[in-house]
């Protein structure tokens, strides 16, 4: 089946909402004939005028001449249903309702209807290509292909063998795929494939932190976004893709995986789902929108403070940055008796550090190091702790904000916000390169473009320094005692070998 990619001439997309929709606009776009078709007839011209109307608005804004765009809605074409006969067609691409019953009994109808040599794709985001693929007389012809909303822009696709798929057909797609101006990535028929299985590493710590009550959702939004400079913070994306969505895959990912740990969701969703707190498309959910648009908490503004005192802290960076904002660092080897204390500590809680260092805990607080404290650092996190005396809190608080940058204060915990987020984020990706469920530069590929991360969780690691996640994650480990955090196998013998986190290395196969 050589060049089976550039042969390809005609398609049928069956299922023309908004993921049919996206995919007929990229594969018309791209020189191929469409054919559209779904069980409402109307459905159909309804998605022609759609996509016809999209081209005509990226001819107008000169991102496609109108020549171009002219010819690419004429090779739409409507059928009369999904199982209209489909001579000349070379890939069935199947984009209906998740259920499996669904989607097999329209496979089994295709194979009627389709000459033998057809591919069928299915764009199933969550169920089973092999369980799919074995409700056909011939499951040899079916590949997972999933496509991420919207599809003209999320230019990333997942192309996903099940167990019967022949060897050819999963390279054959990845180069359609590239045809279509998408980056294919191959990913496993395991729960979640590959973007939503690493993806569970934002959002379960997320949703872990909201439990314990270190701060609110905009908080760690706000953490996520300025610190480690994510798009959009895991419960803005949950009110986006709507919790309904995100809790069924949470649940499905963690039973699919025998409950592993690491993927273990939370009880905060189920009842948030039975209240309807969706997010945007039910106007409430760990945001309110008003008229679609998100209202956000009002940031508090620094404390007037009583007294003057000095800071001190163990972070020569944390020092230079303050003393450039005006504020009086002490500079000596020990804090002072008055001094205000700033300790900043990697995978464990403040208390722990200023015991373990034999510092007065009411004067000392905790400032998360992540990120540096360098030009390019967006906020700063204060934790503080029972036990801290609150004028002291306030004077840290000041310092910090005097630096002009805005501060978030959290309770404190073993490892800050930002630490246990990308920590989680590694970890799982680690997880995943260590199953050898997908190659390293797959998995950051498909993170990266997939779910919109500034870099690929395994190259974020290296940037970090692999022995620093690896601190954190053991720190949170021993003092939780929690097994989601114990760390990846693949990312403590990459440490300790001082090896890439983004390279296999060497393997059995390397030795014949």
């Amino acid at each position: 089946m050589e060049q089976w990619a550039e042969r390809v001439a005609k398609i049928r997309v069956i299922g023309t909402g908004v993921m049919g929709r996206g995919i007929v606009q990229v594969a018309a776009a791209s020189g191929l004939t469409v054919e559209l078709a779904d069980a409402q007839p109307d459905a159909v011209a309804n998605a022609i005028d759609y996509v016809s109307g999209m081209f005509d608005r990226l001819a107008s804004k000169g991102r496609m001449t109108a020549e171009d765009a002219e010819l690419a809605k004429a090779r739409l074409r409507p059928v009369d249903g999904p199982l209209a006969p489909a001579d000349g067609v070379d890939l069935v691409i199947e984009a209906v309702k998740e259920d499996l019953a669904v989607k097999g009994e329209l496979f089994t109808g295709l194979e009627r209807v389709c000459p033998p040599e057809t591919v069928f794709a299915t764009n199933t985001s969550s169920l089973s290509v092999t369980s799919i693929a074995a409700t056909l007389a011939d499951p040899t012809r079916l590949v997972g292909l999933h496509f991420f909303n919207p599809v003209p822009l999320m230019r990333v696709a997942e192309v996903i063998p099940g167990a019967r798929t022949p060897e050819w057909l999963p390279p054959a797609v990845c180069d359609l795929v590239r045809r279509l101006g998408h980056q294919p990535v191959l990913a496993p028929d395991t729960p979640g494939f590959l973007v939503n299985h690493a993806g569970r590493g934002l959002g379960t710590e997320a949703l872990q932190i909201l439990s314990e009550a270190l701060c609110s959702p905009s908080d760690v939004d706000r953490i996520a976004r300025d610190v480690l400079g994510l798009k959009l913070g895991p419960f803005e994306l949950f009110d986006l893709t709507g919790l309904d969505v995100s809790h069924a895959v949470l649940e499905s990912i963690w039973s699919g995986f025998h409950s592993e740990s690491r993927l273990r969701p939370s009880y905060l969703t189920a009842p948030r789902v039975a209240a309807g707190l969706f997010g945007r498309k039910s106007g409430e959910g760990f945001y309110r929108y008003v008229d679609g648009v998100q209202q956000v908490p009002a940031e508090p503004a620094a404390p007037q403070v009583t007294t003057s005192k000095q800071v001190w802290t163990d972070d020569e960076r944390l020092a230079k940055l303050l003393s450039g904002a005006g504020v009086t660092v002490e500079r000596a080897e020990q804090p002072s008796d008055d001094a205000v204390i700033l300790l900043t500590p990697l995978g464990r809680s403040t208390v722990d550090a200023a015991l373990a260092t034999g510092l007065p805990a009411d004067r000392t607080c905790g400032v998360d190091p992540f990120g540096g404290f360098g030009e390019s650092v967006g906020r700063l996190t204060l934790a503080v702790h029972p036990g801290l005396d609150a004028e002291a809190g306030r004077v840290a608080w000041n310092a910090l904000a005097a630096t002009g940058r805005p501060v978030t204060v959290v309770r404190d915990a073993p490892g800050s916000i930002a630490q246990r987020l990308l920590a989680s984020i590694v970890n799982t990706a680690c997880a995943i390169a260590d199953q050898r469920l997908a190659l390293p530069a797959d998995i950051d590929t498909a993170v990266r473009l997939g779910l919109g991360y500034p870099r690929g969780p395994l190259a974020w690691g290296e940037e970090v320094g692999s022995d620093v996640v690896v601190r954190i994650l053991r720190g949170l480990q021993r003092t939780t005692g929690d097994q989601r955090y114990r760390p990846s196998r693949w990312l403590t013998e990459r440490a300790g070998l001082g090896l890439p986190l983004t390279e296999t290395g060497t393997t059995p196969a390397d030795l014949s």
